[in-house]
Protein backbone atom coordinates (compact mmCIF):
# COMPACT_ATOMS: atom_id res chain seq x y z
CA UNK A 1 0.00 0.00 0.00
CA UNK A 2 2.80 2.42 0.91
CA UNK A 3 4.55 1.72 -2.42
CA UNK A 4 1.28 2.40 -4.24
CA UNK A 5 0.79 5.72 -2.44
CA UNK A 6 4.43 6.65 -3.03
CA UNK A 7 4.23 5.85 -6.73
CA UNK A 8 1.02 7.88 -7.11
CA UNK A 9 2.61 10.82 -5.33
CA UNK A 10 5.64 10.67 -7.59
CA UNK A 11 3.39 10.45 -10.63
CA UNK A 12 1.49 13.55 -9.68
CA UNK A 13 4.68 15.38 -8.90
CA UNK A 14 6.24 14.64 -12.26
CA UNK A 15 2.94 15.32 -13.92
CA UNK A 16 3.39 18.85 -12.64
CA UNK A 17 6.75 19.19 -14.31
CA UNK A 18 6.68 18.21 -17.91
CA UNK A 19 6.42 20.62 -20.80
CA UNK A 20 4.10 19.00 -23.33
CA UNK A 21 3.25 20.30 -26.78
CA UNK A 22 0.78 18.66 -29.08
CA UNK A 23 2.46 17.31 -32.20
CA UNK A 24 -0.72 15.87 -33.72
CA UNK A 25 -3.31 18.52 -32.85
CA UNK A 26 -3.41 22.29 -32.84
CA UNK A 27 -3.15 23.98 -29.42
CA UNK A 28 -6.43 24.09 -27.51
CA UNK A 29 -5.75 27.67 -26.51
CA UNK A 30 -3.23 30.24 -27.62
CA UNK A 31 -2.03 33.19 -25.53
CA UNK A 32 1.23 34.13 -27.20
CA UNK A 33 3.61 37.04 -27.49
CA UNK A 34 4.42 38.42 -30.92
CA UNK A 35 7.66 37.15 -32.42
CA UNK A 36 10.08 40.07 -32.81
CA UNK A 37 13.17 38.00 -33.62
CA UNK A 38 14.45 37.10 -37.07
CA UNK A 39 16.17 34.07 -38.54
CA UNK A 40 18.87 36.15 -40.21
CA UNK A 41 22.41 35.16 -39.31
CA UNK A 42 24.31 31.97 -38.54
CA UNK A 43 22.37 28.86 -37.54
CA UNK A 44 23.46 26.78 -34.56
CA UNK A 45 22.04 23.29 -34.05
CA UNK A 46 21.35 22.08 -30.53
CA UNK A 47 23.64 19.36 -29.17
CA UNK A 48 20.96 17.02 -27.83
CA UNK A 49 23.48 14.86 -25.96
CA UNK A 50 24.71 17.82 -23.92
CA UNK A 51 21.47 19.78 -23.50
CA UNK A 52 18.64 19.11 -21.09
CA UNK A 53 15.88 20.50 -18.92
CA UNK A 54 16.30 20.00 -15.18
CA UNK A 55 13.20 19.98 -12.99
CA UNK A 56 12.50 20.12 -9.28
CA UNK A 57 9.16 19.67 -7.56
CA UNK A 58 7.94 19.75 -3.99
CA UNK A 59 5.06 19.05 -1.72
CA UNK A 60 3.79 22.06 0.23
CA UNK A 61 6.30 21.37 2.99
CA UNK A 62 9.78 21.04 1.48
CA UNK A 63 11.95 18.23 2.84
CA UNK A 64 14.30 15.51 1.59
CA UNK A 65 11.29 13.19 1.46
CA UNK A 66 8.99 15.56 -0.41
CA UNK A 67 11.37 17.08 -2.97
CA UNK A 68 12.21 15.27 -6.22
CA UNK A 69 14.26 16.11 -9.27
CA UNK A 70 15.03 14.83 -12.74
CA UNK A 71 15.71 15.62 -16.39
CA UNK A 72 14.05 15.82 -19.79
CA UNK A 73 16.03 15.66 -23.04
CA UNK A 74 15.69 17.73 -26.20
CA UNK A 75 14.62 16.11 -29.46
CA UNK A 76 15.81 18.96 -31.68
CA UNK A 77 16.29 22.69 -31.83
CA UNK A 78 18.30 25.53 -33.25
CA UNK A 79 19.51 29.03 -32.44
CA UNK A 80 20.28 31.93 -34.74
CA UNK A 81 23.21 34.24 -34.02
CA UNK A 82 23.58 37.68 -35.61
CA UNK A 83 26.54 40.02 -35.02
CA UNK A 84 27.84 37.56 -32.43
CA UNK A 85 24.62 37.90 -30.41
CA UNK A 86 21.76 35.46 -29.89
CA UNK A 87 18.91 36.44 -32.23
CA UNK A 88 16.30 33.67 -32.06
CA UNK A 89 15.66 30.05 -31.16
CA UNK A 90 13.14 27.25 -30.98
CA UNK A 91 13.30 23.88 -29.25
CA UNK A 92 11.45 20.56 -29.17
CA UNK A 93 11.56 18.38 -26.06
CA UNK A 94 11.29 14.57 -26.17
CA UNK A 95 8.52 13.68 -23.71
CA UNK A 96 9.52 10.03 -23.69
CA UNK A 97 12.89 10.95 -22.19
CA UNK A 98 11.31 12.17 -18.96
CA UNK A 99 12.95 10.59 -15.94
CA UNK A 100 13.31 11.08 -12.21
CA UNK A 101 16.97 11.18 -11.21
CA UNK A 102 16.23 10.58 -7.53
CA UNK A 103 14.48 7.31 -8.44
CA UNK A 104 17.22 6.03 -10.75
CA UNK A 105 18.30 3.35 -8.26
CA UNK A 106 14.77 1.97 -7.83
CA UNK A 107 13.94 0.44 -11.21
CA UNK A 108 10.53 -0.86 -10.15
CA UNK A 109 9.24 2.47 -8.89
CA UNK A 110 10.82 4.35 -11.80
CA UNK A 111 9.21 2.10 -14.41
CA UNK A 112 5.82 2.39 -12.73
CA UNK A 113 6.14 6.15 -12.59
CA UNK A 114 7.21 6.58 -16.21
CA UNK A 115 4.45 4.28 -17.51
CA UNK A 116 1.85 6.16 -15.51
CA UNK A 117 3.03 9.56 -16.74
CA UNK A 118 2.84 8.42 -20.38
CA UNK A 119 -0.69 7.05 -19.96
CA UNK A 120 -4.00 8.82 -20.48
CA UNK A 121 -4.04 9.76 -16.80
CA UNK A 122 -1.37 12.35 -17.44
CA UNK A 123 0.41 13.27 -20.66
CA UNK A 124 -0.89 10.87 -23.31
CA UNK A 125 2.43 10.72 -25.10
CA UNK A 126 0.78 9.25 -28.19
CA UNK A 127 -1.05 12.59 -28.57
CA UNK A 128 1.53 14.84 -26.94
CA UNK A 129 4.95 13.29 -27.67
CA UNK A 130 6.86 16.57 -27.56
CA UNK A 131 7.14 19.92 -25.81
CA UNK A 132 8.18 23.23 -27.32
CA UNK A 133 9.56 26.66 -26.51
CA UNK A 134 9.97 29.42 -29.11
CA UNK A 135 12.04 32.50 -28.29
CA UNK A 136 10.11 35.60 -29.32
CA UNK A 137 12.44 38.31 -28.02
CA UNK A 138 16.04 38.55 -26.81
CA UNK A 139 17.00 41.51 -24.58
CA UNK A 140 20.10 42.40 -22.58
CA UNK A 141 19.60 42.11 -18.83
CA UNK A 142 19.99 45.44 -17.05
CA UNK A 143 21.24 44.03 -13.74
CA UNK A 144 21.72 40.85 -11.74
CA UNK A 145 23.60 37.61 -12.28
CA UNK A 146 22.24 36.94 -15.79
CA UNK A 147 23.19 38.76 -18.98
CA UNK A 148 20.10 38.09 -21.11
CA UNK A 149 16.30 38.08 -20.87
CA UNK A 150 14.48 35.57 -23.07
CA UNK A 151 10.79 35.99 -23.85
CA UNK A 152 9.07 33.08 -25.50
CA UNK A 153 5.98 30.97 -26.08
CA UNK A 154 5.73 27.80 -24.03
CA UNK A 155 3.27 25.05 -24.95
CA UNK A 156 2.07 22.49 -22.42
CA UNK A 157 -0.61 19.92 -23.24
CA UNK A 158 -1.97 22.04 -26.08
CA UNK A 159 -2.00 25.26 -24.07
CA UNK A 160 0.37 28.02 -25.19
CA UNK A 161 1.38 30.88 -22.90
CA UNK A 162 4.20 33.45 -22.80
CA UNK A 163 7.01 32.66 -20.35
CA UNK A 164 10.11 34.75 -19.65
CA UNK A 165 13.48 33.41 -18.49
CA UNK A 166 16.58 35.18 -17.25
CA UNK A 167 19.61 33.49 -18.81
CA UNK A 168 23.34 33.54 -19.23
CA UNK A 169 24.15 33.34 -22.94
CA UNK A 170 27.64 32.85 -24.35
CA UNK A 171 28.63 32.92 -28.03
CA UNK A 172 32.21 31.98 -28.89
CA UNK A 173 34.25 29.85 -31.29
CA UNK A 174 31.30 28.31 -33.11
CA UNK A 175 29.41 27.38 -29.94
CA UNK A 176 26.46 28.87 -28.09
CA UNK A 177 25.59 28.03 -24.50
CA UNK A 178 22.38 29.02 -22.75
CA UNK A 179 21.71 28.47 -19.05
CA UNK A 180 18.47 29.87 -17.71
CA UNK A 181 17.84 30.90 -14.15
CA UNK A 182 15.80 28.21 -12.34
CA UNK A 183 12.20 29.42 -12.61
CA UNK A 184 8.92 28.40 -11.02
CA UNK A 185 6.17 27.57 -13.52
CA UNK A 186 2.54 27.27 -12.40
CA UNK A 187 1.33 23.90 -13.63
CA UNK A 188 -2.35 24.83 -13.27
CA UNK A 189 -1.87 27.53 -15.91
CA UNK A 190 -1.28 24.69 -18.35
CA UNK A 191 -4.17 22.48 -17.31
CA UNK A 192 -2.27 20.18 -14.92
CA UNK A 193 -4.65 20.41 -11.97
CA UNK A 194 -4.69 16.93 -10.42
CA UNK A 195 -4.05 17.00 -6.67
CA UNK A 196 -3.44 14.49 -3.89
CA UNK A 197 -5.81 14.21 -0.94
CA UNK A 198 -4.73 16.52 1.88
CA UNK A 199 -3.83 13.53 4.05
CA UNK A 200 -1.20 12.44 1.52
CA UNK A 201 0.44 15.87 1.27
CA UNK A 202 -0.50 18.54 -1.25
CA UNK A 203 1.69 18.98 -4.31
CA UNK A 204 2.81 22.57 -4.91
CA UNK A 205 1.44 24.32 -7.98
CA UNK A 206 4.90 25.74 -8.71
CA UNK A 207 7.43 23.53 -10.50
CA UNK A 208 11.01 24.69 -10.87
CA UNK A 209 12.61 24.39 -14.34
CA UNK A 210 16.07 25.18 -15.66
CA UNK A 211 17.01 25.00 -19.36
CA UNK A 212 20.60 24.09 -20.24
CA UNK A 213 21.55 24.25 -23.93
CA UNK A 214 24.69 23.72 -25.99
CA UNK A 215 24.52 24.42 -29.72
CA UNK A 216 27.13 24.17 -32.46
CA UNK A 217 27.35 26.29 -35.62
CA UNK A 218 25.89 24.56 -38.63
CA UNK A 219 28.45 24.27 -41.42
Amino acid sequence: MMKSIKTTAFSILLGSLVLTACAKEKPLTSETTEVSTSTDGAVYEIDTLNSRIEWKGYKVVKSDQSSHFGTINFESGQLTVKNNMLESGNFVVDMNSLTSVDLKDDAEQLNKLNSHLKSGDFFETEKFPTASYEITKVSPAEAGDYNTVLDGNLTIKGITKPVQFNANVSVKEGEVSVATEPKDIKREDFGVKFQLPVANGLIKDEVNLQILIKAMEKK
